[in-house]
């Protein structure tokens, strides 16, 4: 099996896909420990339905970059979700929930209507479950997914402290000083361009997960935010490497073997946890 990993390494596609992987399960990791503790895990599931929608979109008008429709639909959305959260007509989960599901809908309904090849059913499996889209990456989408990443990890470490602030206490930040809307802002788009990103790694219905379960898993084993944060980009960057590697080499769907490895590090560390008392 190493022989098959390490010839399959001599292919541009199988390197393509290790890197976007990595990157991307490092960013994920970095901000889904802010959204478990802001108690908004579930936005990055209803973002992928919205970034589904505008795809299907992108995809029936004829854009050659669908980025470029789907990354400012889901930021807007993005934006409005974490206010909604705020308001207190309609509340976060109701929020998430309209738009997600409405998205879904409009997405696969504008798929079936306006067909963009012979199988659409295998589009829109591919476009839900990630399939094989990350290994199909051109050179152009793996030099912007880096460009894209590098700004997310540079805009976290320059504004660590106000996301651990806002995090924690947004009254009080906002007491002192902190422009918590303008970070809300902040933290909306980078979480977008997360979701985004990340549907070429797990799909449309897999995101959240790639999203959520690593910061669950370190919270296992660690309680203070610094060291909740780092665990959680270990053992992000590290399921997503095995799953793409064991993907590879059992020809299993990526997305969903790199889910089932983040499901099974969430196991592992919640028995260190219950050891560690």
């Amino acid at each position: 099996m190493v022989d098959i990993f390490l010839e399959s390494l001599t292919y541009p596609f199988v390197r393509y896909a290790l890197i976007v992987g990595v990157l991307i399960a490092l960013c994920s990791a970095l901000l889904g420990v802010i959204l478990v503790l802001k108690r908004f895990s579930y936005i990055g599931d209803g973002l992928s339905h919205v970034a589904f929608g505008a795809m299907a979109v992108a995809a029936v008008v004829g854009l050659t970059d669908q980025m470029l429709l789907t990354l400012p639909v889901t930021i807007v959305c993005a934006i409005l979700l974490l206010w909604t959260g705020q308001n207190a007509k309609i509340k976060g989960d109701a929020a998430i929930a309209m738009i997600s599901v409405g998205a879904l809908a409009f997405g696969y309904l504008l798929m079936s209507i306006f067909p963009t090849s012979s199988n659409v059913s295998g589009d829109v499996c591919s476009s839900l479950f990630g399939s094989t889209k990350i290994l199909t990456l051109t050179k152009g989408e793996v030099y912007l997914s880096i460009i894209l990443s590098v700004v997310v990890v540079i805009l976290f470490i320059a504004l660590y402290n106000k996301f651990f602030a806002v995090t924690f206490d947004e009254s009080f930040a906002k007491a002192v000083g902190t422009k918590t809307n303008l970070l809300n802002f902040v933290i909306a788009t980078i979480i977008a361009v997360i979701i985004v990103l990340a549907m070429n790694l797990v799909g449309s219905l897999l995101v959240s997960a790639l999203v959520i379960f690593p910061a669950l898993s370190a919270m296992r084993i660690f309680k203070s935010f610094r060291s909740v944060t780092v665990c959680s980009a270990v053992i992000s960057v590290i399921c997503a490497l095995l799953g793409i590697v064991l993907s590879i080499m059992f020809d299993t769907p990526v997305g969903s073997t790199i889910v089932i490895t983040d499901i099974a590090a969430f196991l592992v560390c919640t028995i260190i946890g219950k050891i560690k008392g």
